[in-house]
């Protein structure tokens, strides 16, 4: 069965500094900020806050944002945590390899990238 034993050889085989926070849970320093991997119950969720949600705009924001998790997104999706702009994934605990553990981890930190500059301009309308 595996276990945060796992998840920690996986972030140290992919070189990435991170601090455990809690008992189940890390916050990882990879291209973006604030990556956070916790273990809750059979999953292992990943979550990182891309930007603060703008006070106005929002709708054209949300409709931003869902076209990007129908076109754009392979692992996560964008959503709102609280005042902020997240992307979250949960992946089953039982069947997560390192293959794909880094694959999600790569691919936020590529969406973080790719679609920040889209996105911080509602900020910017707000």
């Amino acid at each position: 069965m595996k276990g945060k034993e796992d998840l920690e050889s996986y972030l140290l085989k992919m070189a990435l500094p991170f601090e455990q926070i809690g008992p189940d849970m890390w916050n990882v320093n990879a291209d973006h900020e604030n990556l956070v991997i916790s273990i809750a119950g059979p999953v292992v969720v990943f979550r990182t806050k891309v930007m603060d949600l703008p006070e106005g705009n929002r709708e054209a924001l949300y409709e931003t944002m869902l076209r990007l998790n129908t076109t754009d997104m392979v692992h996560g999706a964008f959503g709102i945590e609280d005042k902020s702009v997240v992307i979250v994934n949960a992946l089953e605990l039982e069947n997560l390899d390192y293959n794909e553990f880094s694959a999600v981890i790569d691919d936020f930190g590529l969406a973080v990238s790719k679609h920040y500059p889209t996105l911080s301009r509602f900020r910017a309308a707000a």
